[in-house]
């Protein structure tokens, strides 16, 4: 649907106008506006439309559990003993809060509560600024109210807030020679939809200062503006005088890319549809005797002996806490898993020219990765069945807002098999078994601008745990003058690969970093690196003359925990109890099994590098230290790397027969190609924690195959050809 040049303009103006307002003055949000590293964009139109779930009032939440984020009522109690505290007292509207939320009680304390006993004392963290000018670090008892100043990081800055990811595209507007630019680039004002970009950090021109950058699009005739940058074009822009520093303009010859089919809303895609395509049909798992998870006080699941507490986090996006399982032999339950989250996320583009050589972005720690989690779409992002979840988040002044929708539990059945095997005729046994596989994935989406990431946590009968990740959206394209392969010179670099006219989709990883604290038995573990090498048979010993050998080598101190995955040097890592032994002497543990994944190529003294260096390696182990919560850094924006997980283990550490936690980094090389235009395919890659001799035998043994009877009769209509 086009609108006006006026009407586009006048609706982007007033609607980003509502926003702040609505999210200035509310107490919660019934639906929290899609905040993200975009300004406002001017286009509007129709989307898909699904069933819409009931709103569920927040303001009367309760925490009854110590993992439980902080509640509406206890951010407002937070809110005002900040606003009370000197020297925010003084001048309240001077403060700005980037993140507020629970300040989780000690470890032993959690692990010696049980339900029905008081909680822990609650307490609350914040981020703040005040006066543009100083970044606090602060806790707070929510009961005696008494503030306690954290130490804050010697460089960087804390997470940017929702004000200013959507105020800063705006700051170039009132600069005349932006404007100018911007008309002599042929782009109408009202066709503007610009990009907040952190900027990383490349040296003393970025000490001292909030920076960002903004780069722009036309949105003129499509919703997909991505596929329409005007190339070249950077603004500089202080982020806490709102002052811009700098405009460069290095593409003024570069054409801005056609719209031509580069939207991918459904509503305009379906009527450019193939008449030859013919899609498939809708298909719906049913579940006649109900799901088989229940959700008791928001936050707590249970599902086939599972038990976990699953919540929402503004930087996390999901938080999987206090994992254990019933044991099928003992009906006792035994814990797992502490803690796992997303760490942080490292996404470097590789084109060292001035319109991209900053693009080395740490999503979780700049923008938030929960904060820019949308709500997820029934029937498309989750199941029929499926249960979601809110997440309630503050504003920069400290008011709460919700974020509907943000993670969904469902249970998955996509006809693989868990389990089978039939006899062959040749032992005259006439037995055919098999078992369904049927897992329960938590789910929640972050749409980080062009990108959307998925992170599922799946569930296994097994015992095993898939924390799977998938890349999709749109591609963040460079423009160019080229419209054929043939004209690009042979000796020029592009950094990425021709999609379209005028269009490169430049090269770039993906890196996610997640946190688990293991406590496999509890919290007194060790790290086992399981070496596979080929002996060689003594003469006369055997037809063969190699074999594989497995050695055990337990890790003593951090070092010899950090490991680069290599597929002909095969190895594998273990967390194991060293307390509990099966029947047969075995240490009960869990051992990490990568999928395919990919490693950072930079210069380890690159500065993007520097800032990422927690991907130098797919594995870590640590011991356990709260604070120690953020790969990157508690303040990643701008931070020079001196607060990364590899500085942290660089201190060589004991890890053996101590509480530890793991680290695993999954990765992605992206070489964009045609099928990456004007939208990607989604890309799934992940990693299992899967029981290494914690159990006495294979807990699927017990699980029953289905049958008939307990399944809706479906009656299928045939298709014709």
């Amino acid at each position: 649907m086009d609108y006006s040049s006026l009407n586009r303009f006048f609706f982007l103006a007033v609607g980003a106008f509502l926003l702040l307002l609505f999210t200035h003055f509310s107490l919660h949000l019934p639906s929290s506006p899609p905040f993200s590293r975009s300004s406002p964009f001017p286009f509007h139109g129709p989307s898909i439309t699904a069933p819409k779930h009931a709103t569920r009032n927040h303001e009367s939440d309760i925490a009854t559990h110590p993992f439980d984020p902080l509640t509406i009522q206890e951010i407002n109690l937070a809110r005002s003993i900040l606003l009370s505290y000197s020297p925010f007292s003084s001048s309240p509207s001077s403060l700005a809060i980037h993140s507020l939320s629970l300040d989780e009680p000690d470890k032993s304390a959690v692990r010696s509560w049980k339900p029905g006993n008081t909680l822990p004392t609650r307490k609350a963290v914040a981020v703040t600024r005040y006066k543009n000018k100083v970044s606090y670090v602060l806790s707070m008892d929510l009961s005696t109210k008494e503030v306690v100043e954290l130490a804050v990081p010697d460089s960087g800055y804390p997470t940017l807030t929702i004000e200013e990811m959507m105020s800063a595209p705006w700051a170039p507007m009132s600069d005349k020679a932006f404007n100018e630019t911007i008309t002599a680039r042929g782009v109408r004002m009202s066709d503007l939809a610009c990009l907040p970009l952190s900027l990383g950090w490349f040296g003393q021109r970025e000490e001292g200062r909030r920076l960002i950058k903004i780069q722009c699009y036309s949105a003129e005739g499509t919703a997909n503006f991505y596929m329409r940058p005007i190339e070249g074009l950077t603004v500089l822009l202080d982020m806490d005088t709102k002052e811009v520093v700098e405009i460069t303009d290095k593409g003024s010859g570069i054409p801005i890319p056609s719209s031509t089919n580069t939207d991918y809303r459904y509503a305009v895609t379906k009527n450019n549809q193939p008449a030859w395509l013919k899609p498939p049909n809708p298909i719906s798992i049913e579940q006649p005797a109900g799901p088989s998870f229940t959700v008791s006080e928001d936050h707590q699941v249970k599902w086939v002996g599972w038990d976990f507490h699953i919540k929402a986090d503004a930087r996390a996006g999901i938080i999987i806490s206090g994992v254990g399982i019933i044991d099928p032999e003992t009906g006792k339950r035994r814990e797992v898993m502490y803690k796992g989250l997303v760490s942080e996320l490292f996404v470097p583009y590789m084109d060292p020219s001035d319109a991209w050589y900053f693009k080395t972005y740490l999503d979780a720690g700049e923008y938030g990765f929960g904060l820019q989690a949308m709500p997820l779409v029934p029937l498309n992002d989750c199941p029929r069945n499926a249960h979601y979840m809110d997440g309630v988040f503050v504003t920069a002044d400290g008011k709460p807002y919700v974020r509907e929708n943000m993670i969904c539990l469902f249970e998955k059945y996509s006809g693989d098999i868990s389990w089978r095997h039939s006899e062959s005729p040749i032992t005259s046994m006439e037995i055919k078994e098999a078992r369904p596989k049927v897992t329960l994935v938590a789910r929640m989406s972050a749409s980080v601008a062009n990108y959307d990431y998925i992170v599922d946590w799946e569930f296994q009968t097994d015992g095993l745990i898939r924390i799977k990740v998938a890349l999709s959206g749109i591609l963040m394209v460079k423009g160019t003058g080229y419209t054929h392969t043939k004209d690009i010179p042979s000796d020029e670099n592009t950094y990425g690969t021709l999609l379209s006219e005028n269009v490169i989709g430049v090269t770039h990883d993906h890196f996610i970093t997640f946190k688990l604290d293991m406590d496999v038995d509890g919290p007194a573990n060790s790290f086992a690196r399981v070496k596979l090498t080929r002996q060689a048979t003594a003469s006369g010993e055997s037809p063969r003359t190699s074999y594989l050998k497995a050695t055990r080598h337990v890790a003593a101190t951090e070092k010899e925990a950090q490991v680069q995955l290599a597929l002909y040097k095969p190895e594998e890592y273990h967390v194991f109890s060293t307390e509990k032994t099966t029947r047969v002497g075995n240490p009960t543990g869990y051992k990490v099994v990568s999928a395919g994944t990919a490693a950072s190529m930079l210069d380890p003294n690159d500065p993007p590098q520097l800032r990422g260096a927690f991907t130098n390696n797919q594995i870590w182990v640590t011991p356990y230290n709260k604070s120690e919560e953020w790969a990157g850094g508690l303040f990643a924006y701008q931070s020079k790397g001196e607060d990364t997980l590899a500085a942290w283990a660089d201190r060589n550490r004991p890890i053996e027969n101590r509480d530890i936690v793991l680290w695993y980094t999954l990765g992605f090389h992206h070489v964009p190609c045609q099928e990456d235009f004007p939208i990607m395919p989604t890309v799934y890659s992940s990693f299992d924690l899967k029981p290494v001799n914690f159990f006495e035998k294979n807990p699927v043994l017990w699980l029953p195959p289905h049958q008939d009877k307990d399944l809706p009769v479906c009656s299928a209509t045939m298709a014709t050809t």
